[in-house]
């Protein structure tokens, strides 16, 4: 794509930025579906005036808002280039981006196009990469580090591109296993009260992590991958004593684990393998009383060398808009009112709801 130098008219303070297609993209794929991408752009910038004309694109307006007109376009046609389609979700993203880098909220490193063609894993035919900024983070952090934590709200990728991360390192043998766990603590639940053998007990927590793992392997082979205990998926109680050599092992729900769980698991990690811990720390369903393992790690292990967090918010929510928004309005609401998910603080090992 290229631009032609930005014309000013002074009275009005207004740029004007031309872009050509090249012949070998369909305007479609730039413009969207019934001009869908098209209209992301357009009521991202009402004050501009964006115009197509053939495989001409022009915007005349603000020249903040026409810069980044037209950075927005640059960074479709790279995305373009790669064989990758643009959506209206990457769209928003990009243009999220670009925004936070002009406003100083980002260092600026990373350009959009860069985030959405890194491919992690592909899968019958659905390619998972990052989609926002801190998410691509996350992912370098893993290849970087031997721990490390992946904390944020819900929606935010955290234990979906930790799985994607283990299924790769599997698949290119830098790694001999996959460990999968989870503290087997639920909101308003215990054990105890649910029906059925151990097992049926344990595997409701679990779950989230086998639908994860059909996502990005051949169903047919996760039962023979775990009979041969290539992947494990168990419950954190049953880490203790181990030590774990040559494997990627994942703890979820880490908010729910309790300071002696967690240096108990931290201190499972042997030689070639990788940690990634996940977690909410907003979401803890442990009894009263009890402290988050999760959050006082934070203190005890910042700093220490080879061990990195990363801190996902509501704009890595990659789940249905409304969930990000949701996100916004629980924590505005907890500022306000000094509670902690709606509630008051202290109540949840009782009476809290965890919504996942």
């Amino acid at each position: 794509m290229t631009q032609t130098p930005t014309a000013h008219t002074p009275a009005q303070e207004q740029a004007r930025a031309q872009f050509t297609v090249p012949a070998q993209h369909p305007m479609v794929t730039v413009l969207g579906s019934g001009d869908a991408l098209l209209r992301v752009i357009e009521k991202a910038f009402p004050a501009a005036d964006i115009h197509v004309r053939g495989n001409e694109i022009s915007a005349v307006g603000d020249p903040v808002d026409v810069a980044l007109i037209a950075r927005v376009f640059d960074e479709m046609m790279l995305v373009l280039r790669t064989g990758q389609p643009m959506t209206e979700d990457a769209v928003e993203r990009s243009i999220a981006m670009l925004r936070a880098s002009e406003d100083g909220e980002s260092d600026g490193q990373e350009t959009p196009a860069q985030v959405l063609t890194q491919n992690i894993l592909s899968s019958r035919g659905r390619t998972i990469r990052p989609k926002t900024l801190n998410q691509k983070r996350y992912v370098d952090a893993i290849d970087k580090h031997t721990i490390v934590f992946g904390i944020g709200p819900a929606g935010t990728g955290k234990t979906y591109l930790a799985m994607a991360k283990a299924v790769q390192a599997l698949q290119s043998k830098q790694v001999n296993r996959i460990i999968l766990t989870r503290p087997a603590v639920e909101a308003g639940e215990r054990l105890g009260f649910l029906p059925g053998t151990l097992y049926e007990k344990i595997d409701p927590y679990l779950r989230p992590l086998y639908d994860a793992l059909h996502d990005m392997l051949d169903p047919d082979s996760i039962p023979r991958l775990m009979a041969a205990g290539t992947i494990e998926v168990a419950p954190l109680a049953y880490m203790r004593g181990r030590t774990l050599n040559d494997a990627f092992i994942i703890l979820d729900e880490a908010q729910n684990t309790s300071p002696e769980q967690m240096k108990m698991f931290l201190t499972r990690l042997g030689f070639d393998s990788k940690i990634v811990i996940t977690g909410d720390v907003t979401q803890v369903d442990l009894p009263d009383g009890t402290k988050s393992g999760l959050r006082q790690v934070q203190d005890i292990l910042d700093g220490v060398e080879d061990v990195h967090f990363s801190r996902l918010s509501s704009h890595d929510v990659v789940r249905h808009k409304l969930v990000g928004r949701i996100v916004d309005a629980y924590e505005l609401y907890d500022t306000k009112h000094g509670t902690q998910n709606g509630s008051h603080k202290g109540s949840r090992g009782k009476s809290g709801h965890k919504g996942k």
